[in-house]
């Protein structure tokens, strides 16, 4: 276990005793209640549930982590609604009335996410029991991307347990067919991520190519891509196109691309579209034993998570360490 220890042995040390305050709106799952819990009893994270406190109260009892201190808010009864509802329409300039916020804030992503984007809350972590488009709606909506980003993208943290080895992957998660200028700006975001987790980020922009060797759209896409994404960051390490074995394997890379300062060494790999990054990181996950965190979303002002329906309460407790770093960060 020395590798996910020593990963998130470190972000604990970051976040401990910072009070970084995380939403969890699905107050109603035991796991995601567990994983609150855990946080706050270890002293990570001031966990803010979403719920009907009696029923919050009473899980928590039932897992033996009875704190009456435990914060629990009920956005059918939150006394600061009507303001929230203002708020919430200046946010949507002219997008929404009154009466619609009042019926949108009801659900609980669009009231956590306020709750992060009027300060009240640092990060949200859901989607144990909603799809990934009703956790990254809201946070678009109301959070919205960073300047000079024009959207959001999911990488996964690939850690292996047993050799202490840690990769980023983007985009496994968001964007189905990116452009070159989406693609740079993905290939940025993604080495500031890879920084959250102490990886000093040596970004390959993958394709089926490496420099030119095959000829085709989809090669030159990667290629303007890199070009962009070079004058976006000048001082990354950054080199594309590149094939994986070229990015990864140093004896390849020495053939395909000896003047490439990345190839051989790439830790942060950037595919060229979500059916690659999608089929990639399992791949890795699956055949070569990776534990695979994610999908951690990246771009927005401030950080949303998104879970798999299928998460565990410690995957979700994981999440939480990790929204808590990415909100540091954002400090």
């Amino acid at each position: 276990m020395e590798g996910i220890r020593s990963l998130f042995g470190g972000l604990r040390e970051k976040i401990a005793g910072k009070h970084v305050k995380i939403v969890f709106p699905e107050g109603d799952d035991e796991r995601v209640v567990r994983a609150a819990a855990r946080l706050k009893f270890e002293g990570l994270v001031d966990p803010i549930i979403l719920g009907k406190p009696e029923e919050v109260r009473a899980l928590l009892a039932k897992l033996g982590f009875e704190d009456p201190k435990s914060k629990i808010i009920d956005p059918e009864t939150y006394e600061d609604f009507e303001a929230m509802k203002e708020e919430f329409v200046n946010i949507r300039k002219g997008k929404a009335t009154l009466e619609d916020a009042d019926k949108m804030l009801r659900d609980v992503n669009y009231f956590g996410v306020m709750l992060v984007q009027m300060g009240l809350a640092d990060g949200m972590v859901s989607g144990a029991i909603h799809s990934t488009a009703d956790t990254v709606r809201p946070a678009l909506q109301i959070i919205k991307t960073k300047p000079g980003i024009s959207r959001t993208s999911g990488v996964f943290l690939m850690n292996r347990e047993n050799t202490n080895e840690r990769y980023i992957m983007a985009d496994c998660a968001i964007n189905i067919e990116p452009s070159a200028q989406e693609l740079a700006e993905i290939a940025v975001n993604t080495a500031q991520t890879a920084a959250i987790f102490d990886i000093d980020p040596k970004v390959a922009m993958l394709s089926f190519s490496t420099k030119g060797s095959g000829k085709s759209p989809q090669v030159d896409k990667v290629a303007e891509a890199t070009k962009l994404a070079k004058e976006m960051a000048p001082e990354l390490a950054l080199d594309g196109e590149l094939q994986f074995d070229a990015a990864f394997v140093p004896a390849t890379a020495a053939i395909k691309a000896p003047d490439s300062d990345v190839a051989g060494q790439a830790n942060t790999f950037v595919f060229p579209d979500l059916q690659s990054g999608n089929i990639g990181y399992k791949i890795a996950q699956r055949l070569g034993m990776f534990d695979a965190i994610g999908p951690i979303l990246q771009g927005l002002n401030k950080p949303v998570n998104d879970l798999s329906r299928g998460s565990s309460a410690d995957d979700i407790y994981k999440l939480g360490i990790i929204t808590a770093a990415q909100a540091l960060e954002e400090k």
